[in-house]
């Protein structure tokens, strides 16, 4: 559709208008709002329109304008509104202060457009159905205002704008909160460790600010048990990596799965939050945050000492991000354990030793950056290790082996730990299955084997050939025994 059809307007009995996803170029006009007084829903998101003279509706519940190109400042809104997503448009000017009428609102999304000035500083109780408020990327300055921290609050994203200050520590009684993202903006202060109370947030966001000082006091009551993705990155930190911090994280430690089998996002189905985060060198944007997406993000700090070996223990952990800080020791042989892990930067730090063999037990690890540190002897070349480019590993002086130009000495040879009988089991097990291709080409059977070896799946055919090796175990120790009778 690229314009509103006409018997639309004739239809004075339409409450729910869906037209989302098309071609639109015209504004809603006056006209069009009369004829849609008596909508409670109206969705146009992803359109091209360019303006809205009057918001339909006496008693629109629902009003998404979300990916359009509107211009000019914020339209005046109905106040019985409890949805408003009027995200990615080009609407400019600030935020009136009308909007404190809007007493029913639970969620508000007016993310990346080109509002400015300060937000307004409604009463506290006017925030008390608020759920979501979603402001990222426009140009707000001042301070977080007093309304963005009621008890009902699930989401609060502040990310990209110019806001300045504390963050309140008001925002500890919003004990729903499961999503606060106040990343890229001039916020100061010191690391908010008592927002570790809340029993529900999943998600704390503060990279790129002003925060600083030494991350300490925590104990019991500061847990931050439900975490999964923490950034800090591109602040002011000193001090030690906080070992009590990553003691806490139980939630990345242990990762309930979804019995029902499909993928479940943070938010449900009624409003997906979205962030951006560093993964694998590059900015991504997650359009919807998956329940199982964890990630740690320490990079661009002014952190020292050694890597706590504690980290080896969250074994859900999908990111680790220690770059450019002053980290020192070893990187620990317990990264081993971190079976879940495809992304992992511990570059531009002044770590010593060698690269752990254990690291190459990382069987999902895509990106690895080590660089620019203090590492020697010989790169690891079991698994696939081998697959790594030169830039993985430049900047070490003593580093030695493939994919560097630099070759190890006889002493120096990259030696594979000694297998362990599952270790020689798995390796049968892997030649086993590649047997089964010999019918339909080597090398898929190959490829099977190579899968199932490093990821274990698919299990119904782990369990089959297990199974059969057992049967050939008991017949072996059968037959042995009927020899010495």
């Amino acid at each position: 559709m690229q314009r509103f059809s006409s018997f639309l307007n004739a239809s004075k009995s339409l409450r729910d208008l869906d037209i989302s996803d098309n071609q639109i170029h015209c504004s809603i006009t006056k006209w069009e709002a009369e004829g849609w007084e008596n909508l409670v829903t109206l969705r146009l998101s992803m359109n091209f329109m360019t303006g809205v003279e009057q918001v339909p509706g006496k008693n629109l519940l629902t009003l998404d304008l979300g990916s359009n190109s509107l211009q000019g400042p914020l339209p005046a809104l109905p106040r019985t509104l409890l949805y408003l997503l009027i995200s990615d448009n080009e609407l400019v000017g600030e935020i009136p202060s009308k909007i404190c009428n809007l007493s029913i609102l639970a969620v508000l999304d007016l993310s990346k457009n080109k509002l400015g000035g300060i937000i307004p500083d409604c009463p506290e109780n006017f925030s008390d159905l608020h759920q979501v408020v979603n402001l990222k990327m426009n140009y707000f300055i001042g301070k977080i205002p007093r309304w963005l921290q009621s008890d009902s609050l699930r989401s609060l994203n502040l990310n990209g704008n110019q806001l300045e200050g504390s963050i309140p520590q008001s925002l500890a009684n919003c004990n729903r909160l499961e999503v606060l993202d106040l990343g890229n903006n001039k916020l100061e202060d010191t690391f908010p460790y008592w927002l570790g109370t809340l029993p529900e947030l999943q998600v704390l966001i503060i990279r790129s600010n002003r925060f600083h000082g030494d991350i300490r006091n925590f104990n019991d009551t500061y847990s931050f048990r439900s975490l999964r993705m923490i950034d800090l990155s591109r602040n002011e930190f000193t001090g030690h990596l906080p070992l009590e911090l990553f003691e806490n994280f139980k939630a990345i430690r242990d990762i309930q799965e979804n019995k029902t089998g499909g993928p479940e996002y943070i938010g449900g189905d009624y409003y997906q939050d979205s962030v951006t985060v560093t993964m694998k060198g590059s900015d991504l944007e997650l359009v919807r945050i998956l329940t199982v997406f964890t990630i740690i993000d320490f990079s661009s700090n002014h952190f020292k000492g050694p890597i706590p070996k504690a980290i080896g223990e969250l074994n859900s952990l999908i990111v680790l991000n220690f770059s450019h800080n002053s980290l020192t020791g070893n990187i620990p042989p317990s990264f081993g354990k971190l079976a879940a892990l495809e992304s992992l930067d511990l570059s531009s730090n002044k770590l010593q030793g060698r690269i752990p063999i254990q690291l190459t037990n990382l069987t999902f690890l895509g990106a690895l950056n080590i660089s620019h540190n203090n590492l020697e002897g010989p790169i690891p070349l079991a698994n696939h290790f081998d697959t790594f480019s030169n830039d993985s590993f430049a900047g070490n002086s003593g580093l030695c082996g493939f994919p560097l130009s630099k070759t190890c000495g006889n002493d120096q040879e990259p030696k594979s730990p000694p297998p362990t009988v599952a270790d020689e089991s798995e390796i049968a097990l892997t030649w086993k299955i590649a047997a089964m291709g010999y019918g339909s080409g080597l090398v898929i059977g190959l490829s099977m084997g190579y899968i199932v070896f490093t990821t274990g799946r698919p299990r119904w055919l782990v369990k089959m050939i297990k199974r059969n090796q057992e049967k050939r175990m008991r017949r072996r120790i059968h037959r042995n025994g009927r020899r010495k009778n």
